[in-house]
């Protein structure tokens, strides 16, 4: 059973070395934030109100505002060399925020080094700004010998106007460092197609095929007569041997560390999700294929939209994604579905998100505490919608739109994590009605639902649907249970949908919904 875990990975990390000591993973893919100082969000389609924001912060650089010091406590006990060489970036003009971020990295790269089988392979993709800092830190967790290859990977070319008049050259690469945990690990071989210019020198052709008279470098006497025996084999007017070297039996040019034939994800692509720092599938596709086989296991522990998750899965490997932002985690959902059908439900279990009533009341009740707060839970995981980054008490918490005829609705929410009152509710009916809201959907837990409140919503009276003639609620109450049970709220079915859809893999089946609790 694959695995999607919601929460910090280092925590994630620690879990699963105490679950398994000698290691258990074939390749450990990670794409974590640069050292930035930017935003990272998670764009939606087609999602707007007034003085909102079509998008939702899934996290944000806060290295700076980490405090490296018991961090740093930590690896001292893991690896002093490590220790030491941080302490002395730390004491000299390195910037504080640098050293925060290599902490961080270094702690979690630590873990990730023990949970790698002996046949394993790492993988970090990673800006100029740190790569050369991430090389050593690196080199002292999985040793020198142990380093493969800096890849270099042409993720773009030289365009665009802040390019052309920037007073240096154009920064178009990423670097990705491959490490390998012991001389035992698995490597295939990726070759490129050859230029067709090449296949011009194959001039002659027997019943064999096209072929061509190449020279033997090395050679012993029985694979010279094993030549000359199938009418292979000629000498040059130097005397030395030549054999038919047949088009059918060229592999390909062997792949070196610099990739120039992969480009990023340009706006149009089918495989284009919004997230921002998406890289395209071609690129993991090639580092799953190189260092594992089928029903090897595959991780990336900062996994954003789900990019190395999508191709294990394709690719027929097990997989373990996490990610920090729940909306993550719930973009990666929509993209296993969309790409594979509803039935990749039953492939993979996911950590982090209440899974009965007993967590959901726990997450509410300690509301105060841990990233993901209960409003966000139901909003955007339970309803699909997008939190109110402006809610007040008295307003409301969310949103989703759906399209009808081409014209773009408004549904409003309300989440009641403790006391809801009949006052609450006509708080929220008067709130819908000046944000020109369409539907509202109030969610609160069972014991909170009293008849009165049933029949404030139902005299709200319905929303029509003009083309169909389809009536629906306008305020709808609905419990936490009932939502956790698989009850959907009753809106018009829409073409657009808050997330943009990653193209299909296969033929999408009828089954019933995702379960994410």
């Amino acid at each position: 059973m694959n695995k999607l875990y919601f929460g910090d990975n280092l925590d994630i990390l620690k879990s699963l070395h105490k679950e398994h000591p000698k290691g258990f993973i074939d390749l450990i893919y990670i794409d974590p934030p640069f050292n930035s100082k930017r935003n990272y969000n998670v764009l939606f389609e087609a999602v707007e109100l007034n003085d909102t924001k079509a998008q939702k912060e899934a996290f944000a650089d806060t290295w700076s505002n980490v405090s490296y010091i018991d961090t740093l406590n930590e690896i001292l006990e893991l690896n002093k060399n490590i220790y030491d060489f941080l302490r002395a970036l730390d004491k000299i003009s390195t910037s504080k925020a640098s050293v925060s971020y290599l902490t961080t990295m270094t702690i979690r790269i630590i873990y990730m080094h023990r949970l790698l089988k002996d046949t394993g392979s790492f993988y970090l993709h990673c800006d100029p700004t740190m790569s050369h800092y991430l090389k050593m830190i690196c080199d002292l967790i999985f040793g020198w010998n142990s380093f493969q290859n800096e890849i270099i990977w042409l993720r773009t070319t030289n365009t665009g106007s802040s390019k052309a008049i920037a007073n240096k050259f154009s920064s178009d690469t990423d670097t990705i460092l491959y490490y390998v945990k012991s001389p035992k690990f698995v490597f295939n071989k990726i070759y490129k197609e050859y230029g067709k210019d090449y296949f011009e020198r194959f001039k002659f052709e027997d019943e064999k095929g096209h072929y061509r008279w190449q020279a033997m470098k090395t050679y012993s006497s029985d694979k010279l007569k094993e030549l000359e025996s199938t009418n292979r084999l000629r000498y040059s007017k130097n005397g030395k041997p030549e054999y038919k070297q047949y088009v059918e039996t060229l592999k390909g040019v062997s792949l070196n560390n610099l990739w120039s034939d992969i480009f990023h994800i340009n706006p149009m692509a089918s495989e284009r999700l919004g997230y921002p720092t998406q890289k395209p599938e071609a690129l993991l596709e090639r580092i799953i294929n190189a260092s594992s086989n089928e029903g090897d296991l595959v991780a990336d522990f900062f996994c954003g939209c789900g990019t190395t998750i999508a191709v294990a899965q394709k690719l027929k490997r097990d997989w373990i994604g996490v990610d920090i932002s729940h909306l993550a985690v719930k973009l990666m959902v929509n993209r296993l579905v969309n790409s594979f059908g509803e039935t990749v439900n039953k492939t993979f279990e996911i950590f982090g998100f209440p899974k009965d009533i007993d967590s959901a009341k726990e997450l509410a009740e300690n509301t105060s505490g841990g990233r993901l707060k209960f409003e966000e839970w139901i909003v955007e995981v339970m309803l699909h919608g997008v939190l109110n980054e402006n809610r007040t008490q008295m307003g409301y918490d969310g949103y989703f739109t759906f399209d009808v005829q081409g014209d773009k609705h408004i549904g409003m929410i309300e989440v009641k994590s403790g006391n809801a009152t009949p006052n609450h509710l006509n708080h929220f009916i008067k709130t819908v009605e000046s944000n020109n809201g369409h539907i509202g959907i109030f969610v609160c837990f069972e014991k909170q639902i009293k008849n009165s409140m049933l029949k404030i919503a139902k005299d709200e009276g319905y929303y029509s649907e003009a083309m169909f003639g389809n009536h629906y609620p306008k305020i709808q109450i609905i419990s936490v249970e009932n939502l956790m049970k698989g009850e959907n709220i009753l809106v018009p079915v829409s073409t657009k949908t808050t997330f943009k859809a990653a193209p299909k893999e296969i033929k999408k089946s009828n089954q019933g919904k995702l379960d994410l609790t």
